[in-house]
């Protein structure tokens, strides 16, 4: 397998990219230099594109169990190289040790999911209106999909589009998030290239995104493009799309809630509202954002939360016990801390934290915070939680829905069924019951509603995404054209 991530790959060979860019790949915690890599450039892009465009004519007429092989190959060299790529998680994307095996372990069971999608790939046989004749509908790959992947959870939210993908019989083309081109691309080049996967099925071009980004949604080649990160730029990407007919696969921002009915357990509640809030440093699209907590149990609530949060060991995500490691960059730190001074500034009080040491933010916890304030309307994206009370169902249900994201969320309650009837008045595509917002399941469908994205994730949804439906019939017998042809004879 290789391990030099200094060059791009097109159609089956690691080449030098032809921008006279230098990709510098750091790591957010240390700063140490990891990996310098020559950039591509929209010539390379092309190439790539039309690569995988010829490759995937005979891969597409493969059949299923040579494709599916071939994943399970892949499967194989992730877990006979997990230190390797357990490390380059947590060097290059600041995840804690917990994170990155976790990481891993999604990863690999999406995998074993698409696995059996080359035998999932059903048609129908229908009736017809037409005497003698028969329908058939055949699904069938859609050619070739550009996958753009984000620094947050590069390694699974990466392989979460190439494997259904590949299963399904398209090729791909990957335009990793710069700040993670090995976890989120060049890795997978090197896995798949071990695995036997034919030359230009698999490509990946490490750029800019000011320089080939919009290029890489707008090439006439792709029919689909699998975008995760935030709502601006997957707007963006929805709109050049649209002008060239494209299919999108978008999952978006989110300002997930979480929510504790007036029964809840309290202890249930903040062990989940912990998960959900500092797990990979809140830097999850599916991360809780706001937690609402009713007025009865607030005060219990927040003692608990901060004396737990107290506990929480930051610093270091190589140590195997830090539970909250570095943001990916200074902008995102900056960002965060000016919500947080704006927030004060409007009421808000620091119960805990609220400092930078480096790029590593101390868990940090608020209250008084209003549902108006910066820290409430804005993805956080970091590990600050914020506390809010509430009053009645009614009230916390308004102010769950009062941004236009849709993502995940929680409700809690001692009550299965009052839960269940709050959480279906959350707009949103995931909200889980006496659980937290954070969650994945290979052979659910995964997505939001709204500002949060379009289409679904994982298990059989993606088959929908990933391919197209042909109307085929077949007329068996000579067919009456009626009076049209009559009359001419």
């Amino acid at each position: 397998m290789n391990t030099d991530f200094s060059n791009i790959y097109i159609n089956g060979e690691w080449k030098k990219g032809s921008s006279d860019r230098q990709m510098v790949n750091t790591n957010p915690f240390s700063g140490e230099e990891l990996v310098k890599t020559q950039a591509g450039s929209k010539e390379d892009l092309d190439e790539a594109y039309r690569a995988a465009k010829a490759a995937q004519t005979e891969w597409a007429k493969e059949l299923p169990q040579n494709k599916r092989a071939v994943i399970e190959k892949a499967i194989a060299v992730i877990q006979d190289n997990e230190k390797l790529i357990l490390d380059w998680i947590i060097q290059e994307s600041g995840s804690t040790y917990m994170k990155a095996v976790s990481e891993l372990r999604a990863s690999l069971n999406i995998m074993k999911e698409a696995a059996s999608f080359p035998y999932r790939m059903e048609g129908k046989i229908m009736p017809s209106q037409t005497a003698g004749k028969e329908n058939r509908v055949y699904r069938n790959p859609l050619g070739v999909i550009g996958i753009v992947s984000p620094w947050n959870f590069p390694f699974h939210l990466t392989v979460r589009s190439i494997a259904p993908a590949l299963a399904t019989g398209n090729a791909v083309v990957i335009k990793p998030a710069t700040d993670t081109p090995v976890t989120g691309g060049l890795l997978f080049a090197s896995i798949f290239e071990a695995a036997g996967l034919p030359k230009g099925l698999l490509n990946v071009v490490v750029g800019k995104g000011s320089e080939i980004g919009d290029e890489m949604v707008s090439h006439p080649i792709p029919r689909l493009i699998s975008f995760t990160g935030s709502t601006e730029v997957g707007r963006h990407i929805g709109e050049i799309a649209g002008k060239g007919l494209k299919k999108t696969a978008l999952e978006l921002g989110g300002n997930n809630v979480f929510i504790a009915l007036k029964d809840a357990n309290v202890e249930q509640a903040v062990d989940s509202a912990l998960f959900g809030k500092y797990y990979h440093q809140g830097q999850i699209c599916m991360a809780i954002n706001r937690i609402f907590v009713h007025q009865d149990k607030y005060d219990e609530f927040v003692e608990l939360f901060v004396k737990r949060t107290e506990q929480l060991k930051y610093g270091n995500p190589a140590e195997k016990d830090t539970h909250v490691g570095p943001l990916i960059n200074k902008d995102q730190v900056n960002r965060i801390l000016k919500d947080i001074e704006e927030s004060v500034g409007h009421g808000a009080t620091v119960r805990m934290g609220g400092k930078a040491e480096g790029n590593v933010l101390q868990p940090t916890v608020l209250t008084g915070v209003t549902n108006e304030m910066p820290l409430a309307k804005n993805e956080i994206f970091g590990p600050v939680a914020i506390l809010i009370p509430f009053s009645t169902d009614e009230e916390v249900i308004e102010l769950a829905n009062a941004y236009p994201f849709g993502l995940s969320g929680a409700v809690h309650s001692s009550d299965i069924q009052h839960a269940t009837a709050v959480a279906q008045e959350i707009h949103t595509g995931m909200i889980h019951v006496n659980d937290q917002s954070v969650n994945e399941e290979p052979h659910m469908p995964f997505g939001g509603e709204k500002e949060s994205g379009l289409g679904r994730f994982n298990g059989e949804w993606v088959l929908e995404e990933f391919t197209t439906l042909k109307w085929l019939s077949v007329q068996h017998t000579p067919r009456n054209y009626g009076p049209f042809i009559n009359d001419l004879k």
